[in-house]
This record gives structure tokens, sequence and C-alpha cells, in this order.
């Protein structure tokens, strides 16, 4: 027989482990579907704010994370043309962890579903959900691995993220390919001269990108560039794989980055790419599923939310569903908490999402970048404040956790 759990959890990441955590730990029966063996490498920036301190704690991890992440990022800076303009990170006064660290994700994503696991979750892994529908008011998920097989679940929860095209309901359809695309690489160095406790936001023509310190001395390497510069910089470097290719591009427009990688290596076969990423708003249920993490929306990866947005939406779901009763009247309950989520959502992170689309628009331009320069090295404050408005100081996670 089939066992029918309280919740269906598709992709195993950080929003997918994060929402398994805590349903396990409120005593619901919980199914993550994850498709990748663990521990595994993605493209991502691999910073998390000092606002998911709190709730690490809750998930009971925060000690085993700052015990292996990165120093405190204690600085904020933009690496621009020949410019270097830096300015505080906001402090997350409240907390006594005040400040955001970079975590690979190899290390973030095994730790959190080990944990999940832990505490009571099953997990399907390898497997892939190849069909997923609702039959009698139960959502069955059909699952591609080792075999074939079909788990069942009273609601499902979408935490595949958003890049990859499929035929489950909430993945989106093949998009046509436009010159504007935006395309993710990730590569981590060793023996950079990057300033420990320092994160840029590194401005180039047609992309944007960012460094941090990350466990093991590393610093990760993360940007995105458009399709038709993308194309540009492979002919310009022909036989070069493209992350190099992309970089080269970067070096030659950006002094901060040249300087900080001058005497650094990248770690072996550690270049990593994706895409096309589309920021934006997506939706917090479609077709009765929940949705969470990049697949509810995605916010341009220039401010360094990814992480946090995909944690912290699961912690708003599960606040949702732990507190009505889905035994009784489960159809309207599980309406009202849709739209509950829904609104807590949006409150969150609508208006992290457009700002960081105004900050990457900005960094892709030199023209626009070169007529600001001058007034954010007057006033290096704004970068503090722009670092405060993308989230890095808003505690989402109550002050039980």
């Amino acid at each position: 027989m089939t066992t029918t759990f309280d919740a269906l959890i598709l992709g195993g990441g950080p929003a997918g482990a994060t929402a398994a955590l805590l349903l396990a730990r409120r005593g619901w029966s919980v199914a993550v579907v994850e498709k990748s063996v663990f521990p595994r490498r993605k493209v991502c920036g691999e910073f998390l704010s000092a606002t998911n301190l709190p709730l690490l704690r809750e998930l009971g991890l925060a000690e085993s994370f700052l015990s292996i992440a990165g120093p405190d990022v204690r600085r904020v800076a933009i690496f621009a043309g020949d410019h270097t303009i830096t300015s505080d990170m906001p402090r997350l006064d409240r907390d006594r962890y005040g400040w955001g660290h970079g975590l690979g994700r190899e290390q973030l994503d095994t730790m959190l579903l080990n944990q999940a696991s832990a505490n009571g979750a099953t997990l399907f892994q390898p497997y892939a959900a190849s069909v997923l529908h609702k039959r009698n008011g139960v959502f069955e998920c059909e699952l591609t691995g080792r075999d074939s097989r079909i788990v069942r679940g009273r609601i499902a929860i979408a935490a595949h993220g958003s890049w990859d095209a499929g035929h489950l309901p909430t993945q989106s359809p093949r998009h046509t390919p436009l010159p504007s695309d935006l395309f993710g690489f990730k590569a981590r160095f060793l023996d950079t001269r990057l300033q420990p406790g320092l994160m840029p936001l590194i401005t180039f023509p047609d992309g944007y990108g960012g460094m941090v310190h990350t466990d093991g001395g590393a610093v990760s390497f993360s940007c995105c560039i458009r399709r038709d510069r993308l194309e540009h910089c492979r002919r310009e470097s022909p036989g070069s794989p493209a992350g190099e290719a992309v970089l080269a591009h970067i070096t030659r427009h950006c002094a901060g980055v040249r300087d900080a990688l001058l005497e650094a290596s990248a770690e072996p076969n550690s270049w990593r790419s994706a895409g096309p990423i589309r920021p934006g708003i997506r939706g917090t249920e479609r077709n009765g599923v929940f949705q969470v993490g990049n697949a509810a929306g995605e916010a341009h990866p220039a401010v360094a939310e990814g992480i946090s947005m995909a944690m912290q939406s699961s912690w708003l779901l599960v606040q949702q569903l732990v507190s009505t009763t889905l035994a009784d009247n489960r159809r309207a309950t599980a309406h009202v908490t849709a739209k509950a989520y829904e609104r807590a959502w949006m409150r969150a992170f609508a208006w992290r999402i457009r700002t960081a689309a105004v900050i990457a628009h900005w960094a892709m331009r030199p023209t626009a970048v070169a007529m600001t320069i001058p007034l954010v090295r007057a006033f290096p404050f704004v970068l503090t404040q722009s670092a405060r408005q993308t989230g890095k100081a808003t505690v989402l996670c109550s002050p039980s956790c």
C-alpha cells in the first residue's frame, strides 16, 4: 500500500528542506523528492544574510552553520570600472549574530536535508517527479529513479526552483530564446586578494556579479550575463570554456575583480552554469500546489538574497499551515491558508524583488553606472541603505525562534 503523507515536497534544496524540517518538527509526516545526489554544487552566490540566523536557530543549525561558514560580512562594495567604493553592511541589531556569512551549497543543502531526515522527513533521493495530479483530494506524484513509484500527499509544495522547464503543473514551459536572457556562472577561487568580510557588487557591460568569502577559505564568485553578450564573449575567447570567457570579459572591465583574482586559482571543476534566469514574481500557489523559493518568485541575484528568500518563504508558508486545521473543511481551510500565505509573501518579498530589478538593470548599463558613481562616492552610505532595502536587516522569523 502507498503511504499518504501530510505533505509532499518537490525539491530538497534550501526551500524544500526548510519546509520539510519545520513541518516534521511539528509532527507532520513529510515526503521530500529530490532528483540530485547530495552533496552537489549549484550556481549560487552562496551568501546568507544575518536575517536567516534566527531561523537557523529554530532549525537547530545555527551553531553548525557558524562553525563552517565564512567570516562575518561586515562591508558592502561596488566594483565598477576602476572604482571601488565601500560602506558598512547594515547590522541585525536585535540578533547576537549581527552579520551574514557565505557557505557553499554543497555544505548548506546537505546540512538542511540531513536535519530534515533526522527529524522524521522521508527522503526520495535521487528521484525525479515526472507527473503530479490530484485525485480524490490527494496529490499523487509519479517518481522515476532507481525504480518507479508513486508518492501521495494531502498537500503539495513545489520547491523545485525555476530554471528547469518540465511537465509538472508548477513548472514553466520552455520559452523562446531571447538576446536579453540571463545566464548564471559560478566558480570558487583560492588565494584571492579579496578583503575578508567584504562583499562587492560587480558591474560590467551586460551583466553583474558578486564575490564573498565562504567555507574552506575559498571565495565564491558568481555572475549573470546576457545571452547576446555571452555569445560575444565566446567569440572573443575561442576555445575557452564559457565561464572563463565570461571572466575574461569581466576582468577587462572591472579592476576590482582583476586585482582580487590576480594571484588566485579556481578550484578544480568548480565552474558551473545555469539558465536562462528569469527573475520575477510567479505566485505562491498554482493548481492547488503551494510554491516556495524560486518557484514562487526570484530576485535578481545582484542583491544576494536567493537563499534567504527560499528559506524564509518556507517559514512563512509553514506558519500558515500549522495555524489552521486542514482536517476540518479541508477545501475552505486550504483556500484561506493560500490567501494568507500570498499576503505574507508579497509583504516580505515583492519590494525586495522590485528593488533588485532596479539595481540589476543599473549594474548592467555602463552609462548609468558612470553617471551615478560620483554620487555614490560622495555618499557611500547609499550602499548601506540599498542593502537594507533588499532585506539584509529584515527579520521574518518570530522573536521566539
